[in-house]
């Protein structure tokens, strides 16, 4: 119910935010609120808080965020609060984001390998991304996780190419298991 919730309030904002030309400026500003909110849990749990009345709710939003921020979002947080929805604004942020990315075809690839990359390597691996999907840039974020023995993970969305030895002893050994002798 969640990602469907991200998805109807997200792909509401981003029409809007298209339609009026404003999709780079609302993209910076819902990175910001996702920093703000993130640094400031005490306004979260009071706006997720249901002992908190609605008017009390959308008063706070509009005293801290009217003027700082575009209308549009203003009118989004106020909105999901008075649905009942306000939990998910992150996720509906989130989204939003996630499809402004897609739209400049900005890729995002997590990239796990049993040792740390040299530059190198990392400009390899981006080469190839770009030389093998529709994006045209990434962000990439790089992890080490010894325990895959060699090779590498790589995550794009919910797309996942495993070479890692790891894994390929796994399914050699699931293999094994299945042979009758």
């Amino acid at each position: 119910m969640a990602k469907l919730v991200a998805k109807v309030y997200g792909d509401a904002l981003f029409a809007a935010a298209k339609e009026a030309g404003r999709m780079d400026d609302i993209y910076d500003e819902v990175h910001e609120l996702l920093k703000i909110f993130k640094a400031n849990e005490d306004l979260q749990k009071m706006l997720d808080n249901p002992k908190v009345i609605r008017e009390e709710k959308e008063s706070v939003i509009e005293n801290i965020f009217r003027g700082r921020i575009s209308d549009e979002i203003v009118e989004l947080m106020k909105l999901m609060i008075a649905k009942g929805r306000y939990s998910q604004i992150e996720s509906v942020f989130e989204y939003y984001i996630g499809l402004v990315k897609e739209e400049k075809k900005i890729g995002v690839a997590h990239v796990t390998t049993a040792l740390e990359l040299t530059e190198g390597q990392k400009e390899e691996i981006v080469k190839k991304l770009l030389g093998t999907t529709a994006y045209e840039s990434f962000e990439m974020t790089y992890a080490v996780d010894k325990s895959l023995i060699g090779g590498m993970v790589i995550r794009i969305g919910d797309r996942v190419v495993d070479s890692s030895i790891k894994t390929k002893l796994y399914e050699l050994s699931k293999d094994l298991r299945k042979i009758q002798v």
